[in-house]
């Protein structure tokens, strides 16, 4: 309790203190500076507070462990469906779109960014995989999951996990376009997806024996497919839909215990 106490306490305060330039003016704090790259520099608040918790409770021994963890790509064969499968249920949306809808399939927008039109998608992917895969990844998967796995079954770890994980979210809904417009039903369905990609990335860290990489490359890909500039919305939908579906069968083919056909991963 006391190891996941100072690593949520930390992964908040860091990320929240660098948003704060993008957030502040809300709360009458204005005339910060804004760095280049703000929000993403926040996105590494979670894979700081995981370092600096795991040198408090392990030193130096558990910080080789967590960077081995973070390194090695074992078994490959997970991190290529990290790095693959968002493309394919993307392309799958497309297809399923066009034959729908009787229209020709656009696959042109795939490998185009919205946010950063200059960014090619090799470049975007660095950028994804730096600051929300690795980020993120390396504290939400690679500290707070196997210690929430140590007391609980990896399907309710894994929905315990998602609470904390939207409300780190929290200052995104004062500055951060597609946050900002969300109703209610949107900020639902928000909550959805992260419960889903939580469970994806709960069945990926534990049947790949604790990869952090695989689980970065995961997040990063993702977050990709979503940001893709392709025109048809619908197809945004329709992979959400997809990807619900993936997180269901991973539930019902894997059973909640461990979400794998390994022992759930667990760090004592």
């Amino acid at each position: 309790m006391k190891q996941l106490t100072l690593y949520f306490s930390l992964a908040y305060f860091i990320s929240w203190l660098i948003w704060l330039p993008l957030y502040g003016h809300i709360f009458g704090i204005s005339n910060l500076p804004v760095l280049p790259f703000n929000h993403a520099l926040g996105g590494l608040g979670p894979m700081i507070a995981a370092f600096i918790s795991t040198f408090v409770f392990e030193k130096k021994e558990g910080l080789m462990r967590l960077v081995r963890r973070l390194i090695l790509p074992r078994p490959l064969l997970y991190v290529l469906i990290a790095l693959l499968s968002p493309f394919l249920l993307v392309v799958t949306a497309v297809i399923i779109n066009a034959v729908v809808n009787h229209t020709a399939a656009d696959f042109s927008g795939l490998l185009r960014v919205r946010e950063f039109p200059a960014f090619n998608l090799l470049t975007f992917f660095g950028y994804n995989l730096l600051f929300f895969g690795f980020g993120e990844e390396v504290g939400w998967r690679g500290f707070a999951l196997p210690r929430f796995q140590n007391k609980l079954n990896a399907l309710s770890a894994g929905i315990l996990l998602t609470v904390f994980w939207a409300i780190w979210h929290w200052p995104l809904f004062f500055y951060r376009p597609g946050y900002t417009s969300m109703d209610i039903a949107g900020i639902v369905g928000w909550l959805l997806s992260l419960l889903t990609g939580s469970i994806l990335l709960s069945w990926l860290y534990n049947s790949s024996r604790g990869s952090i990489l695989a689980c970065a490359i995961f997040h990063a890909t993702i977050d990709i497919a979503f940001t893709a500039d392709i025109a048809d919305k619908n197809v945004v939908g329709i992979t959400g839909f997809l990807i619900t579906v993936w997180g269901i069968l991973i539930v019902v083919i894997f059973k909640w215990n461990n979400l794998s056909r390994q022992e759930r991963y667990r760090e004592w």
